[in-house]
Formats: structure tokens, C-alpha cells, sequence
């Protein structure tokens, strides 16, 4: 029985750490499936996800949604301790009557408190160990507690620092592509300029960084994906999938653009949809049919010449840019359906307003909108 005890303790306190170091620590994404924070986090979101996705209203499905990044990681957080504390509570077990409790018997309920209250670097002392191996692992789970409270401290920060940078791409894009964001508004507002092709280059530059920022970010740390973005017209997803969708119309041809760093931009963008959506367990894919019906509507075409935006024409430029959706569309779909984040469309909804000639205060239609 102590033998059985001595492995359950061990094995339990060896993969929650495991676990809390390729979280924490490793900056690189690990193709391992069963995971402890990963079934955590998908089991938590399966839950959460239902229910908001029966509230009506989007603004308050948006905020309820919300609430899970922080409520992800405080149960990560709550499942990594109690998992290290059940674990020495085994070894505790497995070393035979080695603790002395001043309050009545011992048994595994003082064992588990006492783990607790080492782990927490409480140290009330009604529980003591008696034998050297009993206070050698009370001394090796006091250090591993402060050890793990210090990395919980240092990986908040992290988070919120690579989320910080990602909106920021995200609200400057508001100017360029609206609220919600779309492919035709860029390409109308870099007509606005007396050079389009600098400045869209300049636009699809830094959204070639900023794509290379999230895919880095966002495989260290998969919990980046779920935190939603300050207004609820716009998210990391959107971002992207205007930006590929500016570049699928540029590749395929508008007169007076070169198309090179919309290819560059494209490739990165994409590569990020694809690796994001294989860690977050996204294999099988749609094929987003809606989407690539719309890139060649007719109203696309209308609205972008009545823009100013002169179009390449053709079967070849249809053909091209029907290649180019199908590329990222499934992923963008696969990705829409998990994190309940809804797709930009390729033309600008009707009454749309731009973020920032709005206030906090300031309530319109599409508030109530779903």
C-alpha cells in the first residue's frame, strides 16, 4: 500500500510540474495531446462556450465569453496546486507514521493538510514530521511551493504583455479596415491615398510582423487565443482574416499594386491560421463555402469600382482568387466555430461606424445586433 502510495505521489507531482514547465517556461509549442492544462482548459471552455453562446444580445455574450481567459487561468492555476499538494500528501502516506498531530490520529486527511499548509508556506505547526525523510519532502515542498507561486507571478505578466501588442495591431486597424473590420474598406482607404501601393504596403508590412508576433505567442501560450478584444466588433481573428482577405484580392489583381508584399503577408498570415488551429486541436476543417461565394459576389466587384478601387477582370483573376480563399478559409472557419468569434464579411455591413467616432456611452443598432 505505501509502495502504491509512494507511485501514485511521484506520478501525479511529476506531470503536473512537466506540465507547469512546458506551460510556463518552454517557449516553444509541444505536440503532446494529453496534457494536463490542456484537457483543463478544453474542458472548462466546452462549458463556458455553451452557455454563452444562449445569450442573445452579442455585447453580452462578448463579455461573458470574456470572462473565461481569466477564469481559465485561475482554474489552471487552482488544478497545478492541488495536483502537487495530493501528490506529496501520497508520499506523506507512503512514509509510514511519520507525523505527529496534535489535534487527534493521523490519517490521509492530515497528510493532505498538512501538504497544504507546507505547500503554502503556512507553517502552523499542529502537524509536524517526525522522521528525516518526512521533513525532507516537508522542506522540498515548501521550496517547490514558493518556486511555483514565483512562477505564477512572472507568467501573468507574460500574458497580458503579448495580448497588449496584439490589440494594439487590432485597434489601429480600425482606421484602416472599420468596425467591423473588411477587406474593401482597406483596399477604398489605400485609394484614398495619392500612392496606394506604399501605403497598403506599408499597412501589409506590419501586419507581416504583427502575424509573426501572434503565431509565436500564441503556440507558447494557447490561452492568448480565447482572450477577447476590447470591443466586441473586433478580435485577433478578424484581424487576420481581413488581412488575408486584402491580400487575396491584391494577388489576384487591382490595377497600380504590386503584389509582392501582399504574397509575403499572406504566407505568414496563413501559416499562423494553420499552426494555431492544429494546437488548438482544430483537424477537421470545413470548407467555408459562404465566404468564397462572397469573395466573388457581384456586389464585391460593384462596391470596390464604385470606390475607386480598379479591379483586374477575368477567369484568370476569378480563378486566382478562388485559389487563395480556398488556402485559409477552412482554418478561419475552424477557428470561428471554437472561439465563437464571428467572421468578418468582405464588404463593410450597412451603417457600420468606425470604433473611435464612438464613445463608451454612445449605444447604436448594432449593439443589439447578434
Amino acid at each position: 500500500m505505501e509502495t502504491l502510495a509512494a507511485l501514485a505521489g511521484i506520478a501525479l507531482i511529476s506531470a503536473v510540474l512537466w506540465d507547469a514547465f512546458e506551460t510556463i517556461l518552454l517557449p516553444r509549442h509541444t505536440p503532446v495531446r494529453w496534457r494536463i492544462s490542456r484537457l483543463s482548459m478544453r474542458s472548462l471552455w466546452r462549458v463556458w462556450s455553451a452557455l454563452g453562446g444562449r445569450i442573445g444580445r452579442r455585447n453580452r455574450r462578448e463579455d461573458f465569453l470574456g470572462l473565461y481567459a481569466l477564469l481559465g487561468l485561475i482554474a489552471l492555476l487552482v488544478v497545478w496546486a492541488s495536483g502537487l499538494i495530493i501528490g506529496f500528501a501520497f508520499l506523506f502516506r507512503a512514509c509510514g507514521p511519520s507525523l505527529v498531530n496534535a489535534g487527534g490520529p493521523v490519517g490521509f486527511w492530515t497528510d493532505l493538510y498538512l501538504s497544504g499548509t507546507t505547500f503554502f508556506t503556512l507553517g502552523l505547526g499542529d502537524v509536524s514530521p517526525t522522521t528525516p525523510l518526512a521533513r525532507f519532502l516537508t522542506v522540498l515542498e515548501a521550496g517547490m511551493g514558493f518556486g511555483f507561486l514565483a512562477l505564477v507571478l512572472a507568467y501573468v505578466p507574460v500574458l497580458y504583455q503579448a495580448f497588449s501588442r496584439r490589440e494594439a495591431r487590432i485597434t489601429m486597424l480600425d482606421a484602416w479596415a472599420g468596425s467591423p473590420p473588411s477587406a474593401a474598406v482597406v483596399l477604398r482607404r489605400c485609394f484614398e491615398s495619392r500612392e496606394p501601393g506604399p501605403a497598403l504596403g506599408l499597412l501589409l508590412r506590419d501586419w507581416e510582423i504583427a502575424a509573426a508576433e501572434i503565431l509565436e505567442s500564441h503556440l507558447s501560450y494557447p490561452i492568448l487565443a480565447f482572450f477577447r478584444s476590447q470591443h466586441d466588433n473586433q478580435s485577433w481573428l478578424a484581424a487576420i482574416t481581413v488581412v488575408l482577405d486584402t491580400c487575396a484580392l491584391v494577388i489576384a489583381g487591382v490595377e497600380g499594386i504590386d503584389p509582392f508584399q501582399a504574397r509575403l503577408t499572406f504566407a505568414i498570415c496563413r501559416h499562423t491560421l494553420v499552426d494555431v488551429s492544429q494546437n488548438l486541436g482544430r483537424t477537421h476543417l470545413g470548407t467555408a463555402r459562404a465566404r468564397d461565394a462572397e469573395s466573388r459576389s457581384p456586389e464585391l466587384v460593384a462596391w470596390l469600382e464604385r470606390a475607386g478601387v480598379p479591379l483586374v477582370h477575368g477567369v484568370e483573376a476569378t480563378r486566382r482568387l478562388a485559389e487563395m480563399n480556398a488556402l485559409y478559409a477552412p482554418y478561419v472557419q475552424a477557428l470561428s466555430e471554437l472561439l465563437l468569434m464571428p467572421l468578418p464579411g468582405w464588404l463593410p455591413p450597412e451603417r457600420a461606424r468606425y470604433n473611435w467616432e464612438t464613445t463608451a456611452w454612445a449605444r447604436t443598432a448594432r449593439d443589439d445586433e447578434h
